[in-house]
């Protein structure tokens, strides 16, 4: 069941059965708080609030594909940990149209489905993951940031732009030629998310 429009913490979701999302989820300290909060301050001078908001998300994702914090994510075996629980939900909870695995976030472009809210998607995501990574680390401890971002695609244009951010940011980030060779990632899967054979 679809929750709608609501606030958990700082950040507003949308989520409606039916919707195609963008969603960003982050390792713990891939963008401190106190970080976010120093890039906040400094736009408060901008008296549009959608530009504020356009202006730190540019700030974000800058910040992330530097790959800072641990990034866990740049081993193969964490990487290939969230890809297969991106891709085991397909055709269940969501319809998984993209996806790309950085080495500190993940993007994810998704159809939700009838029967889970996207809360609960990501929830089982993260949660699936860290209890997986956490143990083939050696490690204790919280994985990821409480918070994802989300964001509703409103038209053909915006999902055909969000689709190729998503295939792109490897390319973008440095860690390959083209999207094709990001192993951990929709484009490098050759992923057709229409096959009943999809992945």
């Amino acid at each position: 069941m679809s929750k709608g429009i609501f606030n958990r913490g700082y950040l507003p979701h949308w989520d409606f059965q039916g919707a195609v999302q963008a969603i960003t989820f982050r390792l713990r300290d891939s963008v401190p708080a106190h970080v976010i909060s120093g890039w906040r301050r400094e736009l408060q001078e901008d008296p549009d609030e959608k530009e504020r908001a356009k202006k730190l998300r540019r700030l974000i994702a800058s910040f992330e594909d530097q790959g800072h914090g641990e990034a866990f994510l740049r081993e193969s075996a964490c990487a290939e940990i969230v890809q297969r629980q991106l891709v085991l939900g397909h055709g269940v909870e969501y319809r998984l149209l993209e996806w790309c695995v950085m080495p500190n976030h993940i993007h994810v472009l998704v159809t939700v489905g009838e029967s889970s809210p996207l809360s609960s998607i990501v929830r089982n995501w993260k949660g699936r993951s860290a209890i997986e990574i956490n143990r083939l680390l050696g490690r204790l401890g919280s994985l990821w940031q409480r918070e994802y971002f989300d964001r509703y695609i409103r038209d053909l244009n915006h999902f055909y732009d969000c689709r190729a951010y998503i295939r792109n940011n490897p390319v973008n980030a440095g860690l390959c030629d083209a999207p094709e060779e990001w192993k951990f990632s929709s484009a490098g899967a050759k992923w057709q998310p229409d096959r009943e054979d999809a992945g």
